[in-house]
């Protein structure tokens, strides 16, 4: 059943925590260099959204534009994780069988299902290899095992109004498909990376389980790419920094979200940027940028 005070006082706090556009909350010198490098995008014509909190005090650090809806590729997958999670931890059975690939669902771009040789895996597995290569075939069969449905419950569920997991994922979208694969508000979303970590997601366990699968993720190519982690390791404290996050790239689109913790502090964050993709300079400004963010964040928090 869906618990609706909670829905209700988290569209409540939503709405209550107004902050200008395009400056900080309070006077944060630590992140200047984020505000110059995104203000610089949206000057382009990029739409630019952020959000940074700090998660001991829940301080807010950064907003811009935190409350716009943008797409956010393949982020909206945690929705997904938090649902198979929460299966796990009521102990649905039917979810613990064994999931065969299905010729219908393999798509292009991201994951590794694609090409072993496993025709079928469990549950739980297929659900590691979307937290760490956000794996298309595996959230395709997991989708087709708990349903869009579902998903979009319990997001309701946990008060999310602007961010969602639309679709299932496709090589091509015509005029019947959802026109992206998630959406999202950064606001939203770093809420979102926030009470996993403190365990507030369903329970401690189901958000435990969740921040196990997303410990894996390799991509470390936008904000995290600040951090100086090894992508193929970095569950475990390293220098001082522990981090969980997950990316969203889409043709025009980067996206993060995550939380990272150092020796001073931590932080949740998250920020997409829908740009003109129109060549690789313009790429690359955006990855220059959101590195800038990782940097500041590294700054606060180390």
């Amino acid at each position: 059943m869906v618990d609706t005070s909670l829905a209700h006082g988290r569209r409540e706090r939503l709405r209550s925590r107004r902050t200008p556009r395009h400056r900080a909350p309070n006077p944060v010198s630590n992140f200047a260099g984020s505000f110059a490098s995104l203000g610089e995008l949206a000057m382009e014509g990029a739409h630019v959204s952020a959000s940074v909190s700090d998660l001991d005090t829940g301080q807010p650090l950064v907003a811009i534009d935190e409350r716009i809806v943008l797409p956010t590729a393949s982020v909206g997958k945690v929705l997904l994780l938090i649902e198979v999670s929460t299966r796990l931890t009521q102990r649905d059975f039917a979810g613990y069988g064994i999931l065969d690939k299905a010729p219908a669902e393999q798509v292009g771009d991201s994951g590794i299902w694609k090409h072993l040789q496993a025709p079928s895996l469990p549950f739980a597995d297929l659900a590691a290899l979307v937290g760490s290569t956000s794996d298309n075939l595996a959230t395709n069969a997991l989708l087709r095992q708990v349903g869009l449905g579902a998903v979009r419950a319990r997001t309701e569920s946990l008060g999310l109004t602007r961010t969602a997991l639309l679709d299932y994922v496709r090589d091509h979208r015509g005029p019947d498909d959802a026109p992206q694969l998630s959406v999202g508000s950064a606001a939203e979303l770093a809420w979102l990376f926030a009470a996993l970590a403190r365990g507030e997601v369903v329970d401690s366990m189901t958000s435990s389980r969740v921040l196990s699968w997303l410990s894996l993720n390799a991509d470390l190519s936008m904000v995290a790419g600040a951090f100086g982690l090894d992508p193929l390791s970095h569950r475990s404290t390293d220098h001082g920094i522990l981090l969980v996050n997950k990316t969203g790239t889409d043709a025009g689109v980067r996206a993060e979200a995550g939380v990272v913790r150092g020796p001073r502090a931590a932080v949740a964050y998250a920020v997409t940027v829908q740009f003109n993709d129109s060549g690789l300079p313009a790429r690359l400004r955006v990855l220059d940028a959101l590195r800038t963010i990782g940097t500041d964040l590294l700054e606060y928090v180390h």
